[in-house]
């Protein structure tokens, strides 16, 4: 029920005399509605009301509407003396619904609420959301509590609207794009709930579940708040100069070990040996912990300062927190640890299925690269195709494809494209018969197939998952390309390295025998095995550069896609596509 159908259900007391905690007695003029409020033993009483009667008001519709102009009228006087506040309308229905009282009265409600506003100010995604939180702390102090009340109001209205529009796949705002001025006010429906948390005074509840609830946002929070305590850290500057390696000299060994204790890569008393020692050369225990410093960053663990191990050392206490804080938002989109289903992680370029609970399958994969993005999806696996067909995207024949063809006619056939009139038509054309001078990335008039085979892009298996992007897992020839340590390599579809067990699995889950996939993958066929409705695996794919990993530890991976910049400078934090 909206706000309007919620006050029939609310006391009398709204209409007749208005509850306001007031320390004293006082006049307010409206300049709204020209209506004088006297405040009196805190009670608001209009002079209207004093003279009339709760069955009069009650059928008398104007009388409401004017009692609610009034409201207008108490709402604007307060915002002339308080900046930000930007739903006058709304803070006058709620509040005229609920009597005047105050909201926000439970501290817990309050600083679960500025926590919550805390956390998502470290993102710098919202400037208005941040500029909110810092009034509030500042008219936490003031003598009227009416300033902090309709503030804190108005902020929920916006902090709510800003959950329901991140929640809508559609939406960018954790990856880049510049939320409005103005935050979408929440749905009627989400204002019921807060409305009906009021009245059974349990606030703080309803802003508790504001947040994700899931373990992994809890964890990375408690991972952001350990560094919090150190954000004034003094970080060290460093000036490397090429490729370091194990065994050689650093310049800056004493800046290297600090940030290796500071994220608790090596331990404090391993770092005062070391200075103690003064060791000036990457061995002993000062490898080992950059080794540990590397896989938790998704570097290759060799040991090796290079370019990547430079930037993230380089990557201060504040630039991770944001980094934490951003990604701990992201949690409200997506779980890393589903109960059954399948995540890909773009930038860490690995999926994990989960069946009941329990993970049963882990895997290298290669996703899109910078220019052809693999874009985030959340849908349902429908079904397992055993040698299937590569119908060439459009896109892909006339940028990779055709220049080929260009050059070597005998391109497509020697690796086993067909060549068919449209996608509407599956009419065969004869290479040898198209001229050459249709043989052009802008004027090939036809579609092309890559049969099943050895040469298949797609390799033995597809996973096919509803989504409007022609996206899909799939298994792929060649399987070289895993060996690589960044992967962002394909044309925005997921190769997998263990695609055969991920079909096996599948078909297993939805009730085949081992017998039957031995049968399939023996087969030369191709074939679509339909999982079933109630067998359908979702599968989610996300982009989280930063998580808690089993042993509780920090897992950062580079922004690929440059999802992770700082929408105040416009920069990335870490892209390995940067140098």
């Amino acid at each position: 029920m909206t706000i309007c159908k919620y006050w029939y259900f609310t006391s009398v007391l709204c209409l007749f005399s208005i509850n306001l905690a007031a320390s004293s007695d006082l006049s307010s003029h409206s300049t709204t509605e020209n209506k004088t409020l006297v405040i009196k033993d805190k009670q608001i009483i209009t002079s209207e009301l004093i003279h009339s009667s709760g069955e009069e008001i009650f059928s008398n519709n104007h009388t409401v509407s004017q009692q609610y102009q009034i409201a207008k009228g108490w709402k604007t006087d307060i915002a002339n003396n308080v900046q930000g506040i930007q739903y006058l309308d709304k803070l006058a229905e709620l509040y005229f619904t609920i009597g005047y009282s105050q909201v926000w009265q439970d501290q817990i409600a309050m600083a679960e609420f500025e926590d919550q506003l805390y956390l998502l100010s470290l993102t710098k995604v919202s400037p208005d959301l941040t500029r909110r939180y810092h009034n509030l702390k500042r008219y936490r102090k003031s003598d009227d509590w009416r300033y902090y009340d309709v503030l804190a109001t108005d902020t929920l209205f916006a902090y709510m609207g800003f959950i329901e529009a991140v929640q809508k796949k559609g939406n960018l705002w954790l990856f880049g794009d510049i939320p409005p001025t103005i935050l979408p006010l929440p749905s009627d429906g989400f204002i019921d709930k807060l409305l009906t948390s009021h009245e059974q005074q349990r606030l703080r509840n309803f802003i508790a579940r504001l947040k994700p609830f899931d373990n992994e946002y809890t964890e990375l929070v408690t991972a952001l708040n350990k560094l919090n305590e150190i954000k004034d850290t003094r970080w060290p500057v460093f000036l490397f100069k090429g490729n370091i390696h194990p065994g050689q000299y650093v310049n800056n060994i004493e800046g290297v070990v600090t940030v290796l204790e500071t994220l608790g890569d090596m331990t404090a008393l391993e770092a005062k040996k070391v200075r103690t020692q003064k060791r000036k050369y990457l061995t002993g225990p000062v490898l080992l912990a950059v080794k540990r410093f590397q896989q938790r960053h998704g570097l290759k663990s060799d040991g090796v300062i290079g370019a990547h191990t430079q930037q993230w050392l380089a990557l201060n206490i504040k630039e991770r927190i944001r980094l934490l804080a951003l990604n701990a938002q992201r949690m409200r989109l997506w779980s890393v640890k589903p109960d059954t289903g399948i995540v890909v992680n773009i930038p860490s370029y690995h999926m994990d299925l989960w069946l009941g609970g329990e993970r049963v399958l882990g895997s290298k994969v290669i996703v899109g690269r910078p220019s052809r993005q693999t874009p985030m999806i959340d849908s349902d696996i429908q079904s397992v195709v055993f040698n299937p067909y590569w119908n060439v995207p459009h896109s892909i024949m006339k940028k990779d494809i055709m220049p080929k063809v260009r050059i070597n006619r005998n391109y497509l056939s020697s690796n086993n494209y067909e060549v068919l009139k449209g996608w509407e038509n599956a009419q065969k054309i004869a290479i040898n018969s198209i001229p050459y001078n249709l043989l052009s990335p802008n004027r090939f008039p036809y579609r092309l197939r890559q049969k099943p085979g050895k040469k298949n892009a797609l390799g033995v298996f597809k996973f096919n998952f509803p989504n409007s992007q022609a996206i899909y897992l799939h298994d792929t020839a060649s399987r070289f390309l895993f060996e690589k340590h960044d992967r962002a390599l394909s044309s925005g579809c997921i190769r997998v390295e263990q695609a055969k067990n991920l079909a096996k699995i599948l078909l297993e889950y939805s009730g085949s025998s081992e017998e039957r996939f031995n049968h399939l993958s023996e087969s030369k066929k191709t074939r679509t095995i339909v999982l079933g409705d109630s067998k359908n695996v979702p599968v989610d794919l996300i982009y989280q550069t930063a998580w808690v990993d089993e042993l509780g530890l920090v897992n950062y991976r580079s922004d690929i896609y440059q999802y992770d910049r700082d929408q105040g400078n416009n920069s990335s934090l870490i892209s390995a596509y940067n140098y």
